[in-house]
């Protein structure tokens, strides 16, 4: 029988003779007995990057941008509609530009991003926050215009954003994409049906970017469950206490918990992370339902 303390001393010399990479890590990044090799500290800081965020003048996407705005980063903010946009960027304060347009118009995205890199010379992070669902209920009544509307919007703009992206500044310099997506998108509602499937398109869609842009650009996604915003209202005006009690964190979300998350999947912590789709939903879908 070996006794402890020898078997310490069996690993501790054991991890001092490791000559070749693990994972990435050198030996002096590995733990010996009685000493602490910390890795290099990765920053959250977006001092001298810039951000674009769709459909950022209220709940989600204006979250993101004040989390992202308190790291440091200049900010673009867009919306359909200019009074809001406005509002929001007395708010924010900091350098936020406001660029009111259409996500699903492929001149406002241009516009957007040319807006961008001229006002403040990079455009290194990219959060696809614009979503519209228009409909509701049973699919074989739905209007498939508004069907093809949602898709248009939710899934062909936000392909359209990456690819001014990548052409205007990050596929040279690199970057970080994230994608707004849903746990609709992972998980059957039986109600917002057109708008689950086409976030369920946005999450195969951020798996294909990431294969195709890495290693210069990072593109993950963040599939919220209810968030407290004008947009999800429907889903618990007037009975918030009873659909907290689907989560087993006993509440809806918030745009800051969204946004927490954004950032993170932004910055250098994240590094070796792209193809993702981080689920923040109180726990929702490991009860085995979407609401």
């Amino acid at each position: 029988m070996v006794s402890g303390t020898a078997k310490v001393g069996a690993y501790s010399a054991y991890s001092r003779r490791i000559t070749t990479p693990v994972y990435g890590l050198s030996a002096t990044e590995f733990p010996t007995c009685g000493q602490t090799h910390r890795l290099p500290a990765m920053s959250e800081d977006f001092s001298g990057k810039t951000a674009l965020v769709t459909g950022a003048s209220r709940g989600i996407g204006l979250g993101i941008a004040r989390e992202l705005l308190s790291r440091g980063a200049s900010v673009t903010i867009t919306g359909r509609k200019a009074d809001q946009l406005a509002e929001a960027a007395g708010r924010l304060g900091g350098k936020v530009l406001t660029i009111q347009g259409n996500a699903g118009n492929d001149a406002s995205r241009q516009e957007v991003v040319a807006r961008t890199v001229e006002e403040f010379g990079s455009l290194d992070v990219l959060v696809n926050n614009t979503g519209i669902n228009p409909q509701f209920g049973f699919l074989m009544d739905a209007d498939l215009d508004a069907v093809r509307k949602i898709f248009d919007v939710n899934v062909v703009a936000a392909l359209g954003f990456t690819q001014l992206a990548w052409k205007a500044w990050m596929g040279e310099h690199g970057g970080a994409v994230v994608n707004v997506a849903s746990v609709g998108g992972i998980r059957s509602t039986g109600v917002i049906g057109a708008y689950g499937a086409s976030k369920a398109a946005l999450i195969r869609l951020t798996e294909e970017l990431a294969w195709q842009l890495g290693p210069k650009v990072r593109v993950n996604a963040v599939a919220p469950a209810v968030v407290k915003t004008k947009f999800a209202e429907a889903l618990y005006a007037g009975r918030e206490e009873e659909a907290s009690q689907q989560y087993p964190m006993k509440r809806l979300g918030t745009p800051e918990d969204v946004a927490a998350l954004v950032a993170f999947l932004c910055s250098d912590s994240a590094s070796w992370i792209t193809g993702e789709t981080v689920r923040v939903d109180g726990g929702l879908l490991a009860t085995g339902t979407a609401g």
